[in-house]
């Protein structure tokens, strides 16, 4: 495959993966609330031994989302920083953690004017830990595919 052609597919899963952000940003708080309460309700029903109510359960799994969600931004906007530009990997380690980052202030931002929302900075810090992970693990396999390609 070109170059060329990784790097537009890279950039166009980046953009995607935003715009799903996005899209998840953009629903109403009382929407936003139905879509994730029913899904942990069918989780915390799936563990009859978790030691908290559903109410606690329900802020976790939506804290967990943040990091999740954030931490396949964070895979997405390294690689394509990589396959993109030719530098040492603790530049592109910044500039993904910094596009994330910024991503994750202009996505609390966003939902400060949707009803019902609100902008959290813990959102924002839970966001970019996810990211910060996300790339950290891409780095490591990164490394260790090329190590084995060397030793090859």
């Amino acid at each position: 495959m070109s170059n060329v052609k990784k790097v537009v597919i890279a950039w166009f899963l980046v953009i995607g993966w935003m715009g799903l952000i996005f899209y998840f940003s953009h629903q109403s708080g009382e929407d936003s609330s139905a879509l994730s309460g029913g899904l942990t309700e069918n989780i915390y029903h799936l563990l009859p031994f978790w030691p908290t109510d559903m109410e606690s359960f329900h802020s976790l799994i939506r804290k967990a989302a943040h990091v999740g969600v954030y931490f396949g931004l964070g895979i997405l906007v390294i690689h394509a920083f990589r396959v993109t530009m030719a530098t040492r990997p603790r530049r592109l380690i910044i500039w993904a953690w910094i596009l994330c980052t910024c991503y994750a202030i202009t996505d609390e931002i966003h939902q400060l004017f949707i009803p019902g929302r609100s902008g959290e900075v813990s959102d924002v810090v839970l966001d970019s830990i996810g990211a910060l992970v996300g790339i950290g693990l891409y780095v490591v396999l990164w490394k260790k595919f090329a190590s084995k390609k060397e030793g090859s």
